[in-house]
């Protein structure tokens, strides 16, 4: 490397450490708020989030998909909400095998409640953070996922 892309590259190192800092602590004060204040946890507002975002359901495959997590994570998750009366397990018409998950009205109103402390918990922990700031670091993120989708593309 010449020693400007060095400096570069070193430049890009740090900032991918500084925003994996953030972001890990961000995350780190979210499961603690969730735990301590409402006694849940993130992958649980994670299923909550997803099913809250299709109304009519999701088929218990395609939740784990839409989540990236293994279909075990989501069945104990939904099963756990289940039993709460917070999601119900719907069978789909002509597949035996497939259920589809989705709130309740019950679990509705849970997440409803959580998504609003969600939301006041970002803002005040990004409260640092001007409109401008906000919309350019929007803007540049967007860019690297861009790239990073293109780099995926062209691995696969």
């Amino acid at each position: 490397m010449t020693g400007q892309s060095e400096t570069l590259s070193k430049a890009r190192l740090r900032v991918w450490l500084k925003l994996l800092k953030a972001s890990n602590g961000i995350e780190a004060e979210i499961r603690r708020r969730l735990r301590d204040g409402h006694n849940t946890t993130l992958p649980r507002f994670d299923v909550m989030s997803a099913l809250a975002r299709f109304p009519d359901g999701l088929k218990m495959s395609d939740l784990s998909t839409f989540l990236r997590v293994s279909n075990g994570n989501v069945t104990g998750i939904v099963d756990k909400l289940t039993e709460e009366g917070l999601a119900q397990r719907v069978a789909v018409p002509g597949d035996k095998r497939a259920q589809v998950a989705r709130l309740t009205q019950k679990g509705e109103v849970e997440f409803e409640n959580l998504a609003s402390r969600h939301e006041s918990w970002i803002n005040s922990l990004l409260d640092g953070l001007t409109n401008e700031d906000l919309e350019t670091l929007s803007d540049k993120l967007e860019r690297v996922l861009a790239q990073s989708t293109e780099q995926e593309r062209a691995d696969a």
